[in-house]
């Protein structure tokens, strides 16, 4: 394109129509030089404005030989190595001396690398459907900007089921963390059983890596170990591929949803909520499809299941001699008697409500909800709203207990 605006340029200087002066700063370059190319332009033509450098190898490139080794080494030690790795190993272990972009160049042209725009895309073969209703629940995360710019951006929670791809429950939160998978879960289960499985992504919500965090055994997180309790298989895909019809859904969602409470004007996500159950129905009837069977997988909940203590975060922690309980950098203070004396150096199972309230069990009987005195406690939670650290839906659950504290103290 350089050696074209030239040409256009030198074109109207031979024709009269424009002044080497001028035709200099519209190229930008010097008027010695626009006299050097109109005089090549006169004796050969367009050919006489082709840069004589192109074709011709670069002065400053690295011997053959050095080429020829390192691609020798590659073939013969690190075949299957990535390329910064073996560029790594090469400068490391071997003392040549290249940049990552010349070893790119020269494993493209002898076939060692393939970039990633042209290799083969893994192919993922369709999985077939469940057979019936409430046999296996897909649950997601999509966050977008669903009231666009007429409210804040926030996540919505999806559970999908996978024999029917019906819409099963929607709901809106901050982000997607643990008590707001409990809150919709919990919804969820109010409205429609316990099914018998659900499937998720690998989020730090449903599968913990390590082994010393996860609770029960590796990789069982507070929501599985909910799950658990509940009798509620819990599976984490491998791939967004692997639960397509939530993703599907959520790209559903993210056109349909945005434009409907747009035309109703709705803002947040609290005018929103009541809206969802009539989008779940009017999609449902659009979208889903007949199950295999005619039956719904759907387990009622047993009375023994407490979901409010079910959907809490639960830790074990040692009973002290001195009737004490660490947890979260407090110290809690366990009442001196004599029922509580016969759990010094015991387990007690510490459970944290989503508002912040925790309670401590003992011998698997509740003890009591045991707290700081109040003028500890004060100061305590005082401390931790003026910590610049602790983050706002922290501080926001710090409020709502002291509120609901001081409205519980009240005559």
């Amino acid at each position: 394109m350089k050696e074209l605006d030239r040409l256009q340029v030198l074109t109207r200087v031979a024709e009269r129509r424009l002044t080497r002066r001028r035709a200099a700063g519209l190229l930008q370059i010097g008027e010695r030089q626009v006299r050097r190319l109109y005089r090549a332009f006169v004796q050969d033509g367009a050919a006489g404005l082709v840069s004589r450098r192109r074709g011709r190898p670069s002065a400053r490139r690295l011997p053959a030989a050095t080429r020829e080794r390192a691609l020798a080494l590659i073939r013969e030690r690190y075949a299957d190595f990535g390329l910064t790795f073996a560029h790594q190993k090469l400068t490391e272990e071997h003392a040549l001396v290249l940049s990552v972009e010349t070893l790119r160049g020269w494993m493209s042209a002898a076939g060692l690398w393939v970039p990633r725009a042209q290799r083969a895309r893994r192919s993922y073969p369709p999985r077939e459907r469940r057979a019936c209703l409430g046999e296996l629940v897909q649950l997601d995360g999509s966050e977008h900007a669903w009231f666009e710019d007429r409210g804040p951006r926030c996540t919505l929670l999806v559970y999908v089921d996978d024999a029917t791809s019906r819409l099963m429950e929607l709901c809106f939160a901050d982000t997607e963390s643990t008590f707001d998978y409990f809150h919709a879960t919990r919804r969820y289960l109010e409205r429609h059983g316990k099914p018998m499985a659900f499937y998720s992504d690998r989020l730090s919500v449903f599968h913990v890596q390590a082994r010393d965090r996860a609770q029960g055994g590796p990789g069982l997180s507070q929501f599985g170990r909910a799950l658990r309790d509940l009798n509620i298989d819990s599976l984490c895909a491998n791939s967004p591929q692997a639960k397509g019809r939530v993703e599907r859904a959520n790209g559903t969602l993210q056109d349909r949803l945005v434009k409907e409470l747009r035309l109703r004007g709705l803002s947040t996500p609290a005018a929103a909520e009541p809206f969802l159950p009539v989008f779940m129905a009017d999609y449902n009837r659009r979208f889903a499809t007949p199950a295999r069977v005619a039956y719904d997988a759907h387990r009622p909940l047993l009375p023994s299941e407490d979901l409010t203590e079910i959907f809490t975060f639960q830790e074990l922690r040692r009973i002290t001699a001195q009737l004490t309980v660490n947890y979260k950098r407090g110290l809690y203070v366990l009442e001196d008697s004599v029922e509580n004396r016969r759990l010094r150096r015991t387990t007690a199972l510490v459970s944290e409500a989503a508002d912040g309230t925790v309670t401590i069990r003992g011998n698997g009987h509740l003890d009591g909800v045991f707290a700081w005195i109040a003028a500890q406690q004060h100061d305590r939670d005082a401390a931790r709203l003026a910590n610049p650290k602790v983050t706002l839906r922290a501080k926001k659950r710090l409020r709502a207990a002291a509120s609901s504290s001081a409205s519980s103290a009240e005559p």
